[in-house]
């Protein structure tokens, strides 16, 4: 096809969801069944899939990555005043799972190669009020687990994985969301595996298990009474409605049978803006993603680093005036008025605030094809050449 579309350029969004396998076949099936509420057949293929392609033992399926982050801390026993050690570059989700238990975010910065937490700079955090440690995937690039996962271990603390970009990454052969006590996924619009708006809880402690049902089934011994363990259900725990319906299990499911191929064209694609914009990366234009050496990321973002905010605003007028959608990130949640009010920062945030300011997203979903992909990379690339020449 061809990019004019009536004399002006097609326009390239950020993210578009995709059908990839039978997900529409799946929904109607789940309607015919007479089935549509929670916890039946698709959910439980979901879940069973999941835990073989994960190596996990146990998956929940939830509404939301937010949820599984909710019922984490529920299950890391937050309570008021207790601390949790967390990146303030990251979604409010985060922070919020926490602070609904009356417990408070403890703000730590990034480190500036993959912008994941700073694992040098969580244990100088630790207080005797410290409970938890969440760490966060930015990109589907993994944190420094085995750093993360002794300094828990040493201080008796839940490590929790905020894995909301990181399905089918991995990192020393670990699925990211394997590796802390807790693990949280997302399955949300703008993820590689989308349902709309789904997630799932990875429980890597089996003796959390039968509580995280319980959360997840609105505090109740719901899933003993399916099993008939119970002769009849009440109300044993807080919880809320965790569960998805079975219209957005059916339709996860056949984006999770895709996974490979969903996970391979994405890693593809993240290789390919790496190949034509490295010639400015080689240069100081701009910095692009790294990594860690055992990390085999899911490339579910792409990230660059601009000169400073003026650069990065400029650069988005220019892909807009292209008609390709570009974003910014997160901005820093100590930064925000809930961040002011609950969270606590030990010490400056120098790299979150630098690449806050800094970062943009290219478009990347999984129809973007090659020659889209080049035209944003031109553009990108005759606007820095611009900014080099206007410099000079």
């Amino acid at each position: 096809m061809s990019p004019m579309l009536s004399g002006v350029m097609t326009p390239i969004p950020f993210n578009k969801p995709t059908i990839v396998g039978n997900e529409l076949a799946y929904v109607a099936e789940a309607v015919r069944s007479g089935k549509v509420g929670a916890d039946g057949v698709f959910t439980d293929r979901c879940c069973r899939l999941l835990e073989r392609r994960l190596g996990i033992a146990k998956i929940l399926l939830t509404t939301s990555c937010t949820s599984a982050l909710e019922i984490a801390c529920q299950l890391a026993d937050l309570k008021p005043g207790d601390e949790v050690l967390v990146p303030s570059f990251t979604y409010v989700s985060t922070a919020s799972a926490v602070v609904r238990l009356g417990a408070r975010p403890v703000f730590l910065d990034i480190r500036p190669d993959t912008f994941n937490l700073d694992e040098l700079e969580v244990e100088k955090a630790i207080t005797p009020r410290t409970r938890a440690i969440i760490a966060v995937h930015y990109g589907g690039i993994a944190c420094a687990m085995t750093e993360l996962q002794a300094i828990a271990q040493k201080h008796g603390l839940f490590l929790i994985e905020d894995a909301a970009h990181g399905v089918d990454a991995f990192f020393a052969g670990q699925a990211l969301g394997s590796m802390g006590s807790l693990g949280c996924l997302s399955f949300h619009e703008t993820k590689n595996c989308s349902c709309g708006q789904g997630g799932a809880l990875c429980i890597n402690r089996p003796e959390l298990a039968d509580r995280a049902e319980r959360i997840r089934a609105k505090g109740t011994n719901r899933r003993d009474y399916q099993r008939g363990v119970a002769d009849h259900y009440t109300w044993t725990d807080l919880g809320s409605g965790y569960a998805p319906n079975e219209l957005t299990a059916a339709f996860l499911l056949g984006q999770l049978e895709q996974l490979d191929t969903l996970t391979a064209r994405r890693r593809v694609q993240h290789a390919r803006y790496h190949d034509l914009l490295s010639k400015y990366a080689t240069v100081g234009r701009l910095t692009l993603p790294a990594s860690l050496e055992n990390c085999q990321s899911n490339g579910h973002l792409f990230p660059v680093l601009l000169a400073g905010p003026e650069q990065r605003g400029a650069l988005m007028s220019a892909l807009a005036q292209a008609g390709i959608q570009a974003a910014p990130h997160y901005v820093p949640l100590h930064r925000s008025p809930m961040g002011r009010q609950w969270g606590i920062v030990p010490s400056p945030l120098r790299v979150t605030e630098a690449v806050s300011g800094r970062l943009l997203r290219l478009p990347l979903f999984h129809e973007l094809t090659e020659a889209q992909q080049a035209r944003v990379a031109a553009t990108v690339g005759e606007f820095l050449e611009g900014s080099q020449r206007r410099a000079a």
